[in-house]
């Protein structure tokens, strides 16, 4: 088997990682966002007893916005609001960087909404 190699990000410890609030939640509408700088998306998502948080996401390459409602992802909710044009962003949605855009994480199978990711 051949070795790939690539550039990694330096070690953090467990602690630093379990600073990170990590849940699941389901989006429940999704709007062009025409204000941005790049192609993106205002995304609303239901994290459950968290309530509805929004974020913006750059993934107008591979998704469009009838197929998003309904997806449940994997999203960062312990971040500081970003200011984003005339949004603000509560949230992160995770995703892998592939060549055609960025591909959304979601769960295997669909659970509650909020659930902690560790």
């Amino acid at each position: 088997m051949q070795s790939i190699t690539m550039s990694v990000k330096p070690q953090i410890s467990g602690e630093d990682f379990e600073k990170l609030d990590i849940r699941t939640g389901t989006i429940v509408d999704a709007i062009p966002f025409e204000k941005a700088r790049k192609p993106a998306y205002k995304i609303y998502l239901d994290l459950g007893e968290l309530g509805l948080l929004k974020t913006s996401a750059q993934i107008t390459d591979i998704y469009h916005i009838d197929e998003l409602v309904g997806t449940q992802v994997v999203c960062i909710v312990n971040f500081p609001p970003k200011q984003i044009a005339d949004f603000t962003s509560e949230c992160l949605i995770l995703g892998a960087y592939s060549k055609d855009g960025v591909v959304l994480l979601s769960t295997e199978q669909k659970t509650k909404d909020g659930l902690s990711i560790g």
